[in-house]
């Protein structure tokens, strides 16, 4: 038994009807080179056999009596794999929207909280005898640094075999524990909270001021939530439903355009997603005013290794939307999030987990669910526009056994007034996005998706020397 952080079980709070907290992982292959084909019972066993080496796939959660602490992990009692896995066959050949399709109805379906919290389905009949294995995964469970280090403990456990755990045998179900057990753990997670609740004050305290001290010297000064950010037909109250688009970007582009300005990968992803978004939004004839404000997740915790729970931190971000200028859009979120990372790192990325460590269940979940019922998000100023967010995947080509991996996608959730989530995962020479929305919010997310494309070139050909003239 393990008590959940209170990050983590913030994600589990903030869930509603229509605010799914899961994140969707898909991965597209060929079986063909497969001995025989690749069945769906040998998927099954061959995941089974891999349980051993993936504990967050194995563990449930079980609230504590009356919402009195932060619910704990135990090795679900009950586990069985025929829960968490099922087949689809798509009416063939499937091509790209008709997978993506797929995706969005698989990822509008909340999980289910007395099981382990994920969910693999595998669709076949796609074109050219491809599959994919699309994946629900809480992200009360993994963050996207630890579910690529999940990722690698798969293929390192396909390609050599199950590693035991150091008693040299499966793992072992726990009971479920008892509610006077609960209660005392609770209890004795409290007392600690309370003994460090006055050095974490004083830390916030110093935090908030040395940052926003910092936050007004800069002569581009990083945005904060809820102060004048511009409502979009993206910043509406979402539906249970969702729309989902993947496409791939070329990572050389990106590279190239980030050695020949000297600014990030992410500054260049960012910019790429500015002017996508620019384009779509004046193309519906509402491009606002002011530039759009987006949440950028950052990883905390430099442990490759880490295969469950949250260790990450946001940014706020202008994407300077109203620059229609790419190479001066680009500048301008170079120079914000050099700026945004500074104040954040004052105000103490740690200091984000800690606080929510002492947030009471009992307030924040009902809250979470009035605001969502209220519907308010339709009338009121959203706190942010999107989240935007990009991960490091596998650099390396990834196969399992003969199986290679071809492409690779994923993407986080979409929140009340925050009705669109574009991820970034690179795998091999690309950058795979997931456009997320729904059917309120986004309606046609391959229109944006496609403009990813003509921002890439936008960008790439107003300052890479001689790239028109290459293509």
């Amino acid at each position: 038994m393990e008590t959940m952080t209170g990050l983590d079980a913030k994600f589990l709070y903030s869930e509603t009807p229509t605010a799914h907290m899961h994140t969707v992982k898909v991965a597209v292959s060929n079986p063909g080179a497969f001995d025989g084909g690749f069945t769906f019972d040998q998927f099954v066993a061959v995941l089974d056999r891999l349980l051993d080496r993936l504990p967050p796939f194995r563990r449930r959660v079980v609230p504590v009596p009356l919402g009195l602490g932060h619910p704990v992990w135990v090795e679900d009692p009950d586990f069985d794999l025929c829960h968490h896995v099922s087949r689809r066959v798509l009416a063939g050949p499937g091509g790209e929207r008709e997978l993506a399709a797929a995706v969005a109805e698989f990822a509008g379906v909340p999980l289910v909280r007395d099981r382990p919290l994920w969910e693999l389905q595998v669709l076949e009949g796609l074109a050219e005898g491809r599959m994919a294995v699309v994946a629900k995964l809480h992200h009360a469970v993994a963050d996207g640094s630890a579910a690529v280090a999940l990722l690698q403990s798969v293929v390192r456990g396909i390609n050599e075999g199950p590693v035991r755990d150091a008693g040299g045998g499966r793992w072992e179900p726990e009971a479920i524990p008892s509610r006077r057990q609960l209660l005392t753990t609770a209890a004795r997670d409290h007392v600690v909270r309370w003994k460090g609740m006055p050095r974490l004050v004083r830390r916030s305290v110093k935090g908030a001021r040395d940052s926003e001290v910092r936050r007004r010297s800069f002569a581009v000064k990083p945005p904060l939530p809820l102060h004048r950010v511009p409502k979009t037909s993206l910043n509406v109250s979402i539906t249970p439903k969702r729309t989902f688009a993947m496409t791939r970007l070329a990572l050389g582009d990106l590279k190239a355009i980030r050695r020949t300005t000297g600014t990030t990968l992410n500054d260049v992803y960012l910019a790429v997603c500015a002017g996508a978004l620019r384009r779509y939004l004046a193309e519906r004839g509402e491009l606002p005013e002011r530039p759009l404000v987006a949440s950028v997740p950052v990883s905390t915790d430099p442990n490759v290794a880490r295969m469950q729970g949250n260790r990450v931190d946001n940014l706020f971000v202008s994407i300077a939307t109203d620059i229609a200028d790419p190479a001066e859009r680009l500048a301008h979120i170079s120079t914000v999030t050099k700026a945004a990372k500074e104040v954040r790192g004052l105000l103490g990325h740690d200091l984000l987990e800690q606080r929510a460590d002492v947030v009471p269940p009992q307030l924040y979940g009902p809250l979470v669910r009035l605001w969502s019922r209220s519907r308010a998000a339709n009338l009121v100023p959203p706190p942010l526009n999107a989240v935007l967010s990009n991960v490091a995947g596998p650099r390396e080509r990834i196969c399992f056994g003969p199986i290679e991996l071809d492409a690779l996608y994923s993407v986080g959730p979409i929140l009340e007034g925050i009705g669109l989530n574009m991820t970034a995962w690179s795998y091999e020479d690309a950058l795979g996005v997931s456009v997320l929305g729904c059917p309120a919010s986004l309606p046609d997310p391959w229109a944006l998706a496609a403009n990813l494309h003509l921002a890439l070139d936008e960008l790439r050909d107003a300052v890479v020397p001689g790239a028109s003239v290459d293509r």
